[in-house]
């Protein structure tokens, strides 16, 4: 068998604006599983594909990773797969929680639900018989016209990360993994069991406080079977709990990466700060947002390890994270944070300013708390990035004043950049029955949230002009050839960067220049290009 991943991660229609600089963790994953296997998977783009590449010759399986977001990209890999080829399409990633709608437009013969690795591991085992299917878990599959989904499979436990470690090999197959932010899984699992108490499922609500107050094996279950975390999310449901992975394999994994030629890897999990917690409650699940705090020595064994690589050491690599819980911001974990990963962004999600609303809709923190976060992480000297969602259900004249209200104080304490979401509804979470927002354009409430955080994020790029930034080089800008698209090392905005020399994939310092647009700016190098790693 030979099997062809395609990566439709962020894509939307098929082509990534804001997210170009970015390689998920999960067709690595896939890509994992099939290694273990003894087989030789190769990841193809999506943009690649649709771009005119087509599809190689000589695979006889697809494998399609994408969010419910990017099923019109999935619509079109599945299709022009379908034009040359009668192989099976299997489907993964989020966009696989909805089974009937994803397989229903791409002719896929199975769709993974939730942690894959096991079940695809099962579904290879079965030699993709659908007589066989029906006792895979996690799995939904096709049989004639008719789409049978399994239960989901039970929470997989950390032996997954040592029996299905994720590949580096196929890194090489994204063009622009040199300049790229490469995600490496450190978390699986939120510890926000937290419920909505609002909305369609969240308004059975009885208020007994069991998700908030009780122990944490008593947390896991609703007794009137609201699923658990923010409304508007799937994670615990489809993933569950946090389980760390081991230290040992994120070394393994991020050395093999920089020595591939990976200069920007972004520690991937759903709250970073969750890293290590379960081993101090284990056996019991991590089901406690708030409680214990951070484990303080699994985060500086983890950075002091990943420091000793050599290129982390001497700056031609760089490590980032990215979410964070504000309820775990204490001054010890900003501290090691800011100790370790200095001015580089961590994303603190606010989604809502009122307090109110920000309970009803599940968070485990408040604004107040997520202020007080922005606070601290800005004195230890990293950049806060703020979340917030516009068009959540119970939005008001209220919560957006509040918003609002949060926006601009976060700004004046130091937030660097503000990340505007629109509400989608997405399945197993508690607001999957509630309708998508409505773009900020068509609604009056979220025109206002959006403006004020395009005014905030002005404000930021205006003060970095004069400024230099670490960057590396990725490709010739497409509107304007005699510009090379650049990145910084330690994240920010896109910069384009006037008269580079070099190759793609050279790190350089540059002065900022001016603003660009709402996503870049520009820059001039004030050195020479040094080779990163081969």
């Amino acid at each position: 068998m030979k099997p062809l991943i395609v990566d439709a991660l962020a894509s939307g229609k098929g082509e990534r604006l804001a997210t170009r600089d970015v390689i998920g963790a999960g067709p690595r994953a896939v890509a994992g599983v099939l290694e273990a296997r003894g087989l030789k998977p190769r990841v193809l783009p999506v943009e690649t594909l649709l771009k005119g590449g087509g599809y190689p010759s000589g695979y006889d399986l697809l494998l399609i990773s994408g969010m419910t977001s990017d099923l019109k990209a999935i619509q079109k890999a599945a299709r022009m797969w379908r034009a040359h080829s009668d192989a099976p399409i299997i489907l993964g990633g989020p966009a696989a929680s909805e089974p009937e709608r994803a397989m229903g437009r791409t002719g896929a013969l199975a769709a993974i639900l939730g942690e894959g690795e096991a079940t695809l591991s099962q579904l290879m085992d079965a030699g993709l018989d659908p007589e066989a299917m029906e006792q895979i878990r996690g799995l939904a599959y096709a049989r004639g016209d008719e789409i049978t989904v399994n239960p989901l499979r039970p929470v997989q436990g950390r032996n997954v990360f040592e029996k299905y470690p994720a590949s580096t090999r196929v890194i090489e197959d994204y063009p622009l993994h040199h300049a790229a932010r490469v995600y490496v899984e450190v978390v699986r699992g939120c510890s926000n069991y937290n419920r909505a108490r609002t909305g369609p499922l969240g308004g059975q609500c009885t208020r007994c406080d069991r998700c908030t107050e009780g122990g944490l094996t008593e947390r896991y279950d609703c007794p009137m079977g609201i699923p658990p975390g923010c409304g508007y999310c799937s994670v615990p449901s489809l993933y569950g709990p946090p389980r760390t992975k081991p230290q040992h394999l994120i070394r393994r994994e991020v050395e093999d990466l920089v020595r591939r030629g990976v200069h920007r890897v972004v520690l991937s999990a759903p709250g970073f700060l969750d890293y290590g917690r379960d081993l101090l409650v284990d056996p019991e699940p991590l089901t406690d947002p708030r409680s214990p705090e951070p484990n303080y020595e699994a985060l500086e064994s983890l950075f002091e390890s990943l420091h000793a690589i050599g290129e982390v050491s001497d700056g031609s690599a760089s490590i980032m994270i990215e979410n964070i819980k504000a309820s775990l911001v204490t001054e010890r974990a900003a501290a090691i944070l800011g100790r370790y990963l200095g001015g580089t962004p961590v994303s603190v999600g606010f989604e809502t300013g009122c307090s109110d609303h920000s309970r009803l809709v599940g968070r485990p923190d408040t604004p107040a708390e997520c202020h007080g976060a922005v606070r601290r992480l800005r004195r230890a000297g990293l950049k806060p990035y703020v979340y917030f969602i516009h068009g959540l259900p119970g939005q008001t004249e209220e919560t957006v004043d509040r918003t609002v209200a949060a926006i601009r104080q976060a700004a004046g304490e130091g937030a660097e950049r503000v990340i505007l979401y629109r509400f989608t509804s997405l399945p197993w979470s508690a607001f999957q029955d509630c309708p998508s927002g409505p773009p900020a354009a068509k609604d009056r409430l979220s025109a206002r949230i959006h403006e004020a955080a395009r005014m905030a994020n002005r404000a930021r790029k205006e003060a970095a002009v004069g400024t230099r930034l670490r960057v590396v080089t990725a490709e010739p800008y497409d509107r304007d050839p005699s510009l090379t698209v650049a990145y910084p090392m330690k994240h920010g905005p896109v910069v384009l960067v006037e008269g580079a020399q070099g190759s793609a994939g050279d790190v350089m310092e540059v002065t900022v220049t001016s603003i660009a647009s709402d996503r870049a700016v520009r820059g001039r190098p004030v050195d020479e290009p040094r080779r990163g790693p081969d």
